[in-house]
């Protein structure tokens, strides 16, 4: 099995971080520096960070499933990496199991993010990636009016990516005080583009003030508080 892989189904982290692991050189199989796409038995002497994952005197458990979702506040970080500035989400929840996010938001936005141990389901999830519907509530620096709702609903091209965002449903909440609805709208997302909400307004003129997750696929923020955390079952989520 590939290790990455093996990490992954073991819960220690996901695919993704494990090949960042293994390019930062922090991962060895008997002593030697993993490398990318490198099989392993899973008998093997593996050390992760200096910390012994895998070999003699390690006892070898699969993790109880873990899936989370959690309120991430403004300034915490979805990555572990040691050039990241700032509390990252796994310090900031403090979880006894190790997991991990499955997605990201930026820095500088807030709201609903899944997280878990079972790498499976973190396969499911981006196979279903087409499906994966995402809702933020945006608030933006000047009114917002009827030609920028369009444009951002037909799809915006980004020149630095070369490509025009997929379809989008956008629309603003008339309960809301006249002044907040003008500058705010829902945005219901169906792909992942790195900080995509912030950049597709900036193509247009607009620069995002708040930026909040409210929703992914069927599971809802709800009534969180920043910082809280709840266990869900799989079962919950649906993923087609």
């Amino acid at each position: 099995m590939r290790i990455n892989k093996w990490l992954s189904a073991m819960g220690i982290c996901s695919r993704r971080e494990a090949d960042r692991y293994i390019s930062e050189g922090k991962l060895l199989v008997n002593g030697e520096k993993a490398s990318l796409g490198m099989e392993i038995l899973g008998k093997e002497e593996i050390l992760l960070d200096g910390k012994l994952i895998s070999g003699k005197g390690h006892k070898k458990e699969k993790p109880k499933p873990v899936l989370l979702k959690y309120y991430k506040p403004r300034g915490i970080i979805c990555t572990t990496g040691e050039k990241d500035r700032g509390k990252n989400v796994i310090e900031a929840i403090g979880y006894k199991e190790r997991i991990y996010p499955i997605g990201r938001l930026d820095k500088d936005s807030e709201g609903l993010l899944l997280l878990t141990n079972q790498g499976d389901l973190v396969n499911q999830i981006n196979k279903a990636s087409g499906y994966k519907e995402k809702e933020y509530i945006v608030s933006v620096d000047k009114p917002v009016t009827k030609e920028f709702l369009q444009e951002m609903s037909s799809g915006v091209y980004l020149p630095e990516l070369e490509r025009t965002t997929r379809r989008a449903v956008l629309w603003q909440d008339p309960k809301l005080p006249k002044e907040i609805q003008r500058r705010q709208f829902h945005i219901v997302l169906t792909e992942g583009l790195n900080r995509q909400i912030r950049r597709m307004c900036e193509a247009l003129g607009y620069e995002v003030t708040r930026l909040k997750r409210i929703r992914v696929m069927n599971i809802e923020l709800g009534k969180m508080k920043p910082g809280e955390y709840f266990e869900i079952k799989r079962e919950e989520l649906e993923l087609f």
